[in-house]
């Protein structure tokens, strides 16, 4: 499976971003999406997740702000990113896993395959 992200840039605080990942080589619909970022000097950072059937699942710290869903038609996944700040700067990467419940969706060991990440870039 291959995953392209796209629609990262340069965004004033307060601003909004939707990102896109689209995935291609594979059966898009038995997979579990999420997203990842990953801040200079810093371990990469769960972000959310997205179940097959287009449930999501948001940290505690990530609520409100971001809005994960799913396209299974068009093999994609969205991040929509409303309230940025500084500190949401980071290269923000698409990751796939197979559905398996055992595992816990924060955990990015569990996610095989990735995509080349999208850079974000929240201007104070």
């Amino acid at each position: 499976v291959q995953l392209v992200e796209s629609g990262g840039g340069l965004v004033q605080a307060g601003g909004s971003l939707r990102l896109s990942c689209t995935a291609s080589g594979g059966t898009f619909s038995n997979l579990v999406m999420a997203w990842f970022r990953q801040a200079p000097g810093l371990e990469r950072e769960f972000v959310a997740a997205v179940y097959r059937n287009g449930n999501p699942y948001y940290p505690d710290s990530g609520k409100g702000q971001f809005t994960i869903s799913r396209d299974n038609a068009r093999n994609a996944v969205y991040l929509q990113m409303n309230s940025l700040k500084p500190e949401d700067s980071a290269v923000y990467f698409c990751a796939a896993r197979p559905d398996l419940e055992m595992f816990p969706l924060e955990d990015r060991g569990y996610y095989v395959y990735w995509g080349q990440g999208t850079q974000v870039t929240v201007s104070s």
